[in-house]
């Protein structure tokens, strides 16, 4: 099996970002890190780390900020904290766990590259940057440790992976449809205008498109219950609202999978 990777740099008014892409046989990732203000939001993978340094050594930034622990946004953490003494916050929930060797299944290591340690500071609620204030949005779903950033000068809002898809098929084994829901609904109630998501990037319109995901998500979930009610079981459910199969379910041994959505809500 062969990995391949392409990146591409671009800027978006203030922002400036870099797009890393992975493929090998059907799947095909990517992952965003942007900069604005002197801040660098997210770091990458390990496994883009060379594409990414000439990105890196052309920031100017003073600190890094992190969505979540997930290794396509940590891998590059390590890198930046020795070469350039950046220094790292992120939720505080998930700091002794990037301290260690990270652990992870070996279909994520081929395509991320494994995680090295590093030492990261508790964020807070909110954090400055050179010429605004930032507020740090909890939305776990995702990931239990998950933080969305929104600049109150500019109405940006860095969400990670709370958009991604406007249609959500697969999710991971350990995320919950309800929480994200939640989480959804939570950062709705801010006022933001641009989205800057990690692996979809720029969105203009990112409220309309937030609450886009947001009904599609309620209405799958109204969905799921009516049929449960019906007496319909959970892989009755799933053949139901999902007849398509994804190559990411295959390849992951079924960490990926669209079962594990109507499990979570049906759990939720």
């Amino acid at each position: 099996m062969f990995l391949k990777k392409s990146t591409s740099i671009g800027e978006t008014g203030d922002v400036r970002f870099i797009n890393g892409r992975v493929s090998m046989q059907s799947v095909k990732l990517n992952v965003h890190c942007f900069e604005t203000d002197g801040v660098l939001i997210d770091t990458g993978s390990q496994s883009l780390l060379n594409e990414f340094k000439p990105f890196f050594a052309q920031a100017d930034v003073d600190k890094a900020v992190i969505t979540h622990f997930h290794e396509d946004h940590t891998g590059g953490a390590a890198y930046l904290q020795q070469a350039y003494g950046l220094p790292l916050f992120m939720n505080e929930m998930t700091i002794e766990e990037c301290k260690q060797k990270a652990d992870y299944p070996l279909y994520r290591r081929l395509f991320w590259g494994k995680r090295r340690p590093f030492h990261a500071e508790p964020i807070g609620k909110t954090f400055e940057s050179r010429s605004a204030t930032w507020d740090v949005i909890e939305t776990p779903g995702h990931a239990k440790d998950h933080l969305a950033f929104l600049n109150r000068e500019t109405g940006q809002l860095f969400s990670g992976d709370l958009y991604v898809h406007p249609r959500t098929k697969v999710i991971l084994r350990e995320e919950s449809i309800p929480v994200i829901i939640d989480s959804l609904e939570k950062t709705l109630t801010y006022d933001f205008g641009e989205l800057f998501c990690c692996h979809a990037g720029y969105v203009k319109n990112g409220r309309k498109t937030l609450g886009n995901k947001l009904n599609y998500l309620q209405e799958l979930q109204e969905k799921t219950y009516s049929l449960h009610k019906k007496g319909y079981t959970e892989k009755e459910i799933h053949s139901e609202l999902f007849q398509k199969k994804y190559p990411i379910t295959l390849f992951s041994f079924g960490e990926w999978d669209s079962i594990h959505i109507v499990r979570s809500i049906l759990n939720g």
